[in-house]
């Protein structure tokens, strides 16, 4: 009967222990992962760029400069939607516009900076 009884905690325990260790790792690599939300904030990255734009082509002197110019936009909107793609996959978070987020919490990461790296990167 003891023996019994000892088999029985035995194997409670070794239960609770697999099924602490199952919830654990959902928590950790699904629920957690799902809860974390990328900001960037789009139309900041867009302003800067295009003023960026708008000063080369005022400064501009000759053709050159102004193709020069016309080629930074071009790459400019080639870049921007592979980098807003390539962002979930990096930080592993659901990526929004900060415009869409009401008030910001604990597991919002802003991602703007990172956005405007990736855009700039030659």
């Amino acid at each position: 009967m003891r023996t019994t009884l000892l088999r029985l905690a035995r194997q409670a325990g070794v239960t609770v222990l697999v099924v602490g260790a199952a919830l654990a790792g959902y928590d950790r690599w699904v629920v957690r992962p799902a809860l974390r939300v990328g900001v960037v904030d789009v139309g900041e990255v867009y302003r800067q760029k295009e003023a960026e734009f708008t000063q080369i082509l005022t400064r501009a002197t000759g053709d050159e400069e102004r193709q020069q110019a016309l080629q930074m936009a071009r790459t400019f909107a080639q870049r921007l939607p592979l980098a807003l793609e390539e962002l979930p996959r990096e930080c592993g978070c659901l990526v929004m516009l900060s415009s869409a987020v009401a008030a910001p919490s604990a597991g919002v990461v802003d991602l703007t900076a990172q956005l405007r790296r990736k855009v700039d990167a030659p």
